[in-house]
């Protein structure tokens, strides 16, 4: 079937008549030495055989039919995607190639998995790309009229064959600098689009706006990674500036800043996952991107602190997973984490929870 995606109200010239991007800074400031220490440390069950060069950055889990989990990675600098197996770590496939067109990436920053859909941003075609599982069958792309620099995804549920999909976009004023954008413009910090799927697998995106608090102690200077959870109306947000102190911002669904921040991370803050243990229950895990790197656990609920672990190895790590329900080599489901840009790696929820004495509910 020729699958096709319409965009409301989009200008499909903008796909490529847009300006190119102004040139990235390629680096960031070295993280400084750790001031929190680890509460326990967890030994990593694998880690992959680096690929030096791929940039790996975002990962996202997805079950298959026979039984595998699959981890899917976004590899910045080589534009493609690369294909893992959560069980052993191994390196299964890459899917794309650098350009424009369709199934071809420009520096694919964040991925979202929902039911057999793959959705990916890529920061310098300015849209997200979706895609079917297995075959990464491309359904089209959408945002590339009113997305600057898009970088993370999450998506959600809103009724049924459709779903509501939050996408961060860092714009700044001068990106060779770092320079921020007016106050004001933070408003628009992260956009949302309405998908609706029809019933033979199209699907249909809608722009609904954007948000972002424009008060010193909410905004949204720079961001990147967010994740949300529906059962407590709650979406956290990476703040990644350390000029004020990187941490997780507390919004409502709607886009309104709680007034609530998490305590500063050493470094910067960045993958945001939900263990969700009953429907209700659980925590949220999030990187501080140090060496090694820290994990820092909240309580689902409350986001009061739960402990902080590290890995062995695994360090400077940017996006995570995690997958909470049974495999084969984790009965409890397992964490899954960025490792220098070249690996990924994995955790056994089980150790993570006696390490750090959590809740039995969450590993049985």
């Amino acid at each position: 079937m020729n699958r096709k995606i319409l965009l409301a109200g989009a200008c499909w010239a903008l796909l490529t008549a847009c300006a190119a991007a102004p040139a990235l800074r390629t680096s960031t400031p070295p993280a400084p030495e750790p001031t929190t220490a680890a509460d326990a440390r967890v030994a990593e069950v694998w880690i992959s055989e680096p690929v030096p060069g791929d940039e790996l950055d975002s990962v996202a889990a997805w079950p298959t039919e026979d039984g595998q989990v699959w981890l899917i990675a976004t590899a910045k600098s080589t534009h493609r995607l690369v294909v893992y197996d959560a069980d052993s770590g191994q390196r299964l496939r890459t899917v794309g190639e650098p350009g424009t067109g369709p199934g071809q990436f420009n520096r694919p920053n964040g991925i979202a998995v929902f039911g057999d859909v793959l959705f990916v941003a890529e920061r310098d075609n300015h849209r997200v790309q979706a895609f079917r599982l297995p075959d990464f069958a491309t359904l089209g792309d959408f945002g590339a009229d009113v997305l600057r620099v898009p970088y993370g995804l999450w998506a959600q549920e809103t009724g049924p064959g459709q779903l509501e999909l939050f996408v961060t976009d860092s714009f700044m004023a001068d990106f060779r600098t770092g320079q921020l954008p007016p106050m004001a413009d933070l408003k628009h910090r992260v956009k949302r689009f309405r998908i609706d799927f029809d019933d033979d697998g199209d699907f249909r995106a809608e722009y609904r706006g954007d948000f972002g608090d424009i008060g010193e102690a909410g905004a949204l200077r720079m961001v990147e990674s967010i994740a949300g959870d529906a059962s407590h109306d709650r979406l956290l947000i990476a703040e990644e500036d350390r000029r004020i102190g990187s941490t997780l911002r507390d919004y409502t669904l709607a886009g309104l800043y709680r007034g609530n921040s998490l305590p500063t991370f050493d470094a910067d803050a960045e993958g945001i996952a939900l263990w969700d243990c009953d429907g209700e229950d659980g925590y949220w895990i999030a990187v501080d991107q140090l060496t090694p790197t820290l994990f820092r656990v909240f309580d689902r609920v409350t986001l009061a602190p739960q402990g902080i672990f590290s890995g062995h190895v695994v360090s400077n790590t940017d996006g995570e997973t995690i997958y909470a329900s049974p495999t084969r080599r984790f009965p409890a489901g397992a964490l899954f984490a960025l490792h220098n840009d070249e690996s990924l790696a994995a955790f056994d929820l089980r150790d993570v929870a006696s390490a750090l004495r959590l809740k039995e509910n969450c590993v049985r």
